[in-house]
């Protein structure tokens, strides 16, 4: 009798395998010729008292698990289990829906005769059809509401909660449920769906105005980040209005007294105002270069997997005209008994292997060639586009550059003649106080404007520097990264060019 309280291991998942494969499959994982882990489809693992999910990571193919009736209290140690559209965790200990994140092909979920309170945590679930919770803790049957996220949901098995067992049940469920077919595995008839629309109605219309503004909400909430996303990539994030011009005046107070003189504020709003009509530029500019770009990368991959393509199909034609012959050959050797004749045959065999791995080997050559040919294109277009977009955008800034000279001077010329004033005390009896002190010593002023005018630049200069150091190190990734998938691939090819002469060689030694 097995004792209480078991982890999964290797032992016993090997034992569950083998009991539910067929009796002439042999040792299973066992065996070398038996399942791979990375190949079942299902595993039942029920009524084993097992304590905790563990141990399955290598079920990466697995659509169907069972651990009903057993001692499990959470759900865990499914992260790996991304084909997984059947789970049964009934007849257990657990209290908190969690761990399913990565199950986003989950249909059938049964959760049934467990301590759950609660309805969460299974947002991923969008293809989830079957959900049954029967005999578990749901107190009431607003909780039941979340549950209507899932569009897909037509049998839904509430038995055995406290919110069953409320008089308007059923009509609760059929009418916030419209396209629920099955409650507790009895079909919802039009009659019950009708009456329970009637009644509810109110709630129902609310409910849906609801749900259709916070729908909207996240509608736009996507389009938000999409686009924010999409000026990132272009590397003009924040430069189609305002902020450049914002963040050079952030947190500079004597720039801020400046700024309440009417002379000055005048002039602060037309630089603001050229300085953003600038930034708009390097803005257009960055999205329709980005579009090229991302334009050229794509017609780069057609081509590059139409080569590849073409290439496989030559060498699958090579080894099939050879598989046909070689076939044919080791047939006519092993009726062969003259060993001088068939030493004859090996060396004809052999020197057929050699002459198909030179071919394959020759037409690989080819191939990489042509793919470092039509990266090379790539990496010179890309090059000529960055080289456009960053001459473009240095002249830009360089602008900006050059009206924050200009506002710099226009400033100095104002606050010249308000010192002026000051030493006479003739300043305009309207100024603010702080603004009317701060003129009361040139020195300050003169700092102010000099640290303001040096803070000015830095930040220009440093967008101007994000920008194009991004832009370019883009480049480099890009160009590296198919690089360096290239070469992997080749090698992986290669490597299985000489793992199969290999095998060739081996069965030739037969006949020897």
């Amino acid at each position: 009798m097995m004792s209480r309280g078991m982890l999964i291991n290797e032992d016993l998942l090997q034992r569950a395998i083998l009991e539910q494969e067929p009796k002439d499959k042999g040792q299973g994982i066992a065996n070398e010729e038996g399942t791979q882990l990375d190949e079942i489809l299902k595993l039942c693992l029920e009524f084993r008292n097992i304590l905790r999910i563990d141990h399955l990571w290598e079920f990466t193919s697995l659509a169907r698990l069972n651990l009903n009736n057993n001692l499990i209290e959470n759900i865990e140690g499914l992260d790996h289990l991304i084909n997984l559209t059947w789970l049964d965790l009934s007849f257990n200990g657990i209290e908190l829906i969690e761990g399913l994140e990565s199950l986003q092909k989950l249909e059938v979920l049964n959760l049934s005769d467990n301590n759950i309170s609660v309805l969460e945590n299974m947002e991923t679930l969008e293809r989830l059809t079957h959900f049954s919770i029967a005999n578990n803790l749901l107190g009431e049957l607003d909780i039941v509401l979340y549950l209507r996220k899932f569009k897909n949901l037509f049998n839904i098995n509430l038995f055995g909660n406290p919110c069953s067992k409320e008089g308007d049940y059923t009509l609760f469920i059929a009418a916030f449920f419209p396209d629920l077919k099955f409650l507790d595995y009895t079909l919802l008839d039009e009659n019950t769906k009708k009456e329970a629309s009637i009644k509810h109605r109110y709630v129902l219309e609310e409910m849906k105005c609801e749900e259709l503004h916070k729908q909207k909400a996240e509608k736009a909430e996507q389009r938000k980040e999409a686009e924010a996303k999409l000026h990132t990539d272009a590397f003009v994030e924040f430069l189609n209005g305002s902020d450049l011009f914002k963040c050079m005046f952030n947190e500079d107070q004597e720039a801020d007294k400046l700024h309440r003189v009417p002379e000055i504020t005048d002039l602060l709003l037309t630089f603001e105002k050229q300085m953003g009509d600038l930034c708009k530029q390097i803005f257009e500019t960055g999205l329709a270069e980005h579009k090229r770009r991302d334009k050229e990368v794509n017609c780069f991959f057609t081509g590059q997997n139409e080569t590849v393509i073409e290439y496989q199909q030559k060498a699958l034609h090579i080894l099939a005209n050879f598989e046909q012959q070689h076939k044919e050959r080791t047939v006519d050797m092993r009726k062969l008994s003259d060993r001088e004749l068939l030493k004859v045959k090996i060396n004809q065999c052999n020197d057929e292997i050699n002459q198909l791995c030179k071919g394959l080997m020759t037409l690989e050559f080819q191939m990489v060639s042509q793919l470092e040919d039509i990266t090379k294109r790539l990496d010179i277009n890309i090059s000529e586009m960055v080289g456009y977009f960053t001459e473009m955008v240095q002249g830009t800034f360089a602008q900006c550059r050059d009206l924050e000279d200009d506002y710099n001077g226009k400033v100095r010329v104002s606050a010249l003649a308000l010192l002026d004033d000051a030493s006479k005390d003739n300043l305009d009896e309207f100024l603010p106080d702080d603004v009317r002190i701060l003129f009361t010593d040139k020195e300050t002023v003169m700092d102010a404007l000099a640290t303001g005018h040096d803070n000015h630049l830095m930040k220009i200069n440093d967008r101007e520097t994000q920008l194009v150091s991004r832009v370019n190190s883009w480049k480099v990734a890009l160009i590296k990264g198919i690089q360096d998938k290239d070469l992997k691939e080749n090698r992986m090819r290669i490597k299985d060019l000489h793992r199969y002469m290999d095998h060739l060689l081996v069965q030739l030694e037969e006949f020897q």
